[in-house]
């Protein structure tokens, strides 16, 4: 039975559209692999055939395994560049926003990718170079140099250019003309997803689609089916991831504004504490200045009571008291 992903709803093939591709054709009973022999219904007019009831299984498994990956943020490395599947592979890989290669396979792409980085590097730096239309200002052999350049990267690499690190799958179809690319992913221990003929050995693959990898209609029909889980799986990750940001957007703008109100708030209660303190700083100097000045005031009100009203001992009451003194004598 056929397993759904969480939130979204794969496309199911059928037996009929199986049958209609020609997937259950295999090669020449001569040209076979004897390890392939478990997913062989039988043979007719010396052709194997290939048991659709597995390919049918075995494929939806290969959905949902590709669907997981792209569902997580993952990345599957779409392989085909056999002229069967160039095309077909191009397309579900674009669509689903997954790198690709569909023209050559360049040794070292996954065990030595740290080079191959700095060769992507370069591809984007001559793209920006052409774009901004600074590569016309070049001398006349130093620009073709660097064209050439671009055209073989762009044709070595042109589909993984927006491919940072190691991907979490590889997708082939056709062992055989992807051998290389076969034993890199195995020596890496990337889970590999493929399309697999019945010449072929199904032992690296983790997940095997039994199926003719000969015909255009049995390879489009196989790509179209994993792409399809893939890309939307792929979209709606995009899509949470963009909801996500944009919740965080939010929440940041929301934090910079809080703590821009709170440094306006604290700046005016700065502001008002300096302007109190000033204030009072104000009052305390005219305090003072008033106090300065009462001395003089106090001094010259003392001076004004001291004329009408003479002390003790003053000239004006020595007589009157001489006086009184003679009387008391007289008597």
């Amino acid at each position: 039975m056929d397993k759904q992903p969480k939130g979204s709803q794969m496309a199911e093939v059928g037996l009929k559209e199986l049958l209609e591709a020609g997937v259950h054709f295999g090669h020449q009973t001569r040209r076979w692999d004897p390890r392939m022999a478990r997913y062989i219904h039988g043979e007719r007019d010396g052709i194997h055939i290939i048991d659709l009831i597995q390919t049918q299984e075995l494929l939806s498994a290969a959905q949902e395994f590709g669907a997981d990956i792209a569902r997580r943020g993952g990345t599957v490395l779409f392989v085909g560049t056999k002229k069967q599947s160039r095309d077909a592979i191009e397309e579900w890989a674009e669509r689903s926003g997954m790198p690709f290669v569909n023209q050559r396979w360049l040794g070292g792409l996954l065990t030595n990718f740290s080079t191959i980085s700095k060769r992507i590097e370069r591809l984007h730096e001559l793209t920006a170079l052409t774009q901004d239309g600074r590569l016309d200002l070049l001398p006349t052999k130093e620009r073709m140099a660097r064209q050439a350049e671009l055209r073989k990267l762009e044709y070595n690499l042109g589909g993984v250019r927006d491919m940072k690190r190691l991907p979490q799958s590889v997708f082939i179809i056709d062992l055989k003309t992807e051998a290389i690319a076969l034993r890199e992913a195995e020596r890496l221990r990337i889970p590999i997803i493929a399309l697999v003929d019945t010449n072929c050995d199904p032992g690296p693959v983790n997940h095997v689609i039994p199926g003719n990898d000969d015909a255009i209609r049995s390879c489009e029909l196989v790509i179209r089916t994993v792409g399809e889980a893939v890309s939307e799986s792929a979209a709606a990750w995009r899509t949470a991831e963009q909801r996500r940001r944009d919740e965080e957007e939010r929440k940041r703008a929301e934090e910079e504004e809080r703590k821009r109100a709170e440094e306006e708030e604290r700046k005016r209660a700065e502001e008002a504490a300096q302007a109190a303190a000033k204030q009072a700083e104000e009052a305390a100097k005219a305090e003072a200045s008033q106090a300065d000045a009462d001395p003089a005031t106090a001094a010259s009100e003392a001076g004004d009571a001291a004329g009408t009203r003479p002390a003790p001992g003053a000239e004006g009451t020595t007589p009157e008291v001489e006086g009184s003194k003679g009387a008391v004598e007289a008597k």
